[in-house]
């Protein structure tokens, strides 16, 4: 076997993730300025959406961002590690071995419970240390939290802790990207009315957080203290419909080149399964790409790619590491030609609303399929 260093000066494949970080600056600095005077805290986890957790946090940091958003405590140690120093909320679930790992890195946690907290607590105690900690209510989506009518059992159990300081509280949005906006409401209302808790004892108000990047667009009195985008940084909307309320750049293209050419006779079958037909003599470009990579298999017969600023469609079932396309009897692609799976070339364009509705799926799931085997490529 040769030498891993031997291994990393091998050429790589052409397909690769182009991550623009100036397209990413710009998303920020129009969230913040449509929010303000709310702080940004910027959320970036599961590898940020795919586009590199670190280099992402680098950017937005240097920018000027409050705090970031992660949803494991490895996520969160990875970016201390690389030197990020701003405030950092892990909102996944805790387990109390890991803890200790909290108070060491100065992580901010979730506490979602009387008895979560409580383990904070102690585990702050026993380690001689203070934790920062994020207070979870549940407003309507049912999945962690505690719920909104029985939260004052929590909210008391803090005038108890010693070792706790209570920086933040928060709710998630259940239905924000959606075009009726009446449970949203609903729920900003419940959590609102938990806070009256802080008012009503004269105790100081934690930073209160609750609006996603759909909230962020279009509902202004959720803004609160601190917005938590996502998905919107990186240029891409929950839903069409809300590209209407303030224009962002998309940050990444997914590209790669043609690497094999040949005439299929009429009547052919392409890939495996021969669930695609060739109805004429055509010409087929091989791509090396494939659900192996993050290109879902779903997207056999369905989706398009660029190439020379044409738009071709994708035949034949998506293999692991390979897809077919069709550029038609008169189509012209030599091997080494760019293909765009995602972005623009042109005056065409492919976005990842495109393949979400192709797949029927949430763009969420789209960025987060393109694995690590594509290496990423940061620009600007």
């Amino acid at each position: 076997m040769r030498p891993e260093s031997q291994i990393t000066q091998i050429p790589r494949r052409p397909t690769l993730m182009e991550v623009n970080l100036t397209a990413l600056a710009q998303n920020y600095r129009a969230l913040r300025d449509h929010a303000a005077p709310a702080k940004v805290m910027a959320m970036i986890k599961a590898n940020a959406y795919g586009h590199g957790l670190v280099s992402c946090a680098q950017r937005l940091t240097h920018e000027g961002c409050y705090s970031l958003g992660v949803a494991f405590i490895e996520e969160a140690i990875e970016l201390r590690q690389a030197g990020i120093s701003v405030p950092i909320l892990v909102f996944g679930g805790i387990f109390g071995a890991q803890l200790k790992s909290y108070l060491d890195y100065g992580i901010d946690i979730s506490a979602s419970s009387i008895s979560k907290l409580q383990q904070i607590e102690e585990a702050a105690r026993t380690n001689g240390k203070r934790a920062r900690v994020h207070l979870e209510i549940d407003s309507g989506i049912e999945r962690t939290g505690v719920h909104h009518y029985s939260s004052t059992g929590l909210l008391e159990e803090t005038l108890r802790c010693q070792h706790c300081d209570i920086v933040g509280i928060f709710s998630h949005f259940a239905r924000a990207d959606e075009e009726d906006l009446s449970f949203s409401k609903i729920q900003l209302e419940r959590f609102l009315e938990t806070l009256r808790f802080f008012e009503q004892r004269s105790l100081p108000m934690p930073i209160r957080h609750m609006a996603n990047s759909a909230a962020t667009l279009r509902l202004k009195e959720s803004h609160l203290d601190m917005i938590r985008p996502g998905i919107c940084l990186f240029g891409v909307y929950p839903e069409v419909h809300l590209q209407q309320y303030l224009p962002l750049i998309p940050v990444m293209s997914l590209k790669s080149s043609v690497v094999y050419f040949k005439v299929v006779k009429k009547g052919s079958g392409v890939s495996y399964g021969h669930r695609w037909i060739a109805p004429q003599d055509t010409r087929v470009v091989t791509v090396p790409i494939g659900y192996g990579d993050g290109y879902f298999r779903l997207l056999s017969n369905r989706s398009s790619v660029l190439i020379r600023g044409h738009r071709y469609p994708v035949v034949g079932n998506v293999c692991m590491d390979q897809l077919m396309v069709d550029i038609g009897p008169n189509g012209e692609a030599y091997n080494g030609d760019e293909v765009v799976l995602v972005g623009a070339q042109g005056n065409e364009r492919i976005s990842v609303n495109e393949l979400a509705d192709l797949v029927g799926t949430i763009t969420h799931e789209i960025l987060t399929a393109t694995n690590l085997r594509v290496p990423r490529v940061y620009i600007g």
